[in-house]
């Protein structure tokens, strides 16, 4: 098989994209507990596991390159475009850039980072206020951070799968449910049925097709 010019190898551009979109989400989460830090953490590890697979070394060709030979003869493995396995797997001709999934993975990505800067905005004025956020994106869930979080998770994973991020992707979604749940019993020790009646009005994760008002001074995590 003739190789075109390899896109890999390029750790620049893995260093240099991976400092972006990490610096870019610490500017709007602000990790400031050990549990915040913790999720912090775990979402940039993905993001350098994604970026290393994008320019760096690609793990996913690799260890599927006997299958993706046999299925696509004539495959050039080692080409950029290739690592856009979703492309590659549906057999779609032409640039990847532009197919359907990858376009939908750019409303994932402009949406989750919307939807992280404008829960932070509401947060960090509730607690200068020593109050609780019910406004904007508070008023339709109770942790839309997180949610933010899942989107550019799922935004990254229609661009660009990978056997890694796969698996670090539910386990993603656990540590976030419980890190919901952990903060939700906190608020409710802190502002007890306040809380409670927030709560019952406004859903954890997805938001209901109606808008619901919740109480005046009620609140939420991340």
């Amino acid at each position: 098989m003739n190789h075109g010019e390899s896109g890999y190898g390029l750790w620049l551009l893995v260093a240099l994209n991976s400092a972006v979109f990490i610096l870019f989400a610490f500017s709007f989460f602000k990790p400031a507990t050990t549990r915040d830090w913790r999720s912090f953490g775990a979402f940039s590890a993905f993001i350098v596991a994604l970026f290393v697979e994008m320019y760096g070394f690609p793990l996913t060709i690799y260890l599927l390159s006997g299958w993706l030979a046999t299925r696509f003869p004539g495959l050039d493995l080692l080409t950029h475009n290739t690592g856009h396995l979703w492309s590659t797997l549906l057999g779609e001709t032409g640039d990847p850039h532009f197919g359907v999934l990858h376009l939908a993975s750019y409303v994932f990505l402009g949406y989750g980072f919307y939807l992280l800067s404008s829960a932070w905005h509401v947060l960090y004025h509730a607690q200068r206020k020593h109050s609780l956020a019910t406004t904007g994106p508070y008023a339709r869930i109770r942790h839309p951070q997180y949610v933010a979080f899942v989107l550019i998770l799922l935004g990254f994973l229609l661009q660009w799968p990978t056997l890694l991020t796969l698996l670090m992707f539910p386990v993603l979604l656990l540590m976030y449910g419980r890190l919901a749940i952990t903060e939700e019993n906190e608020m409710r020790q802190q502002f007890g049925a306040d809380y409670d009646a927030y709560a019952q009005s406004i859903p954890r994760f997805f938001p209901r097709l109606r808008k619901t008002q919740p109480m005046a001074n009620s609140a939420s995590g991340k």
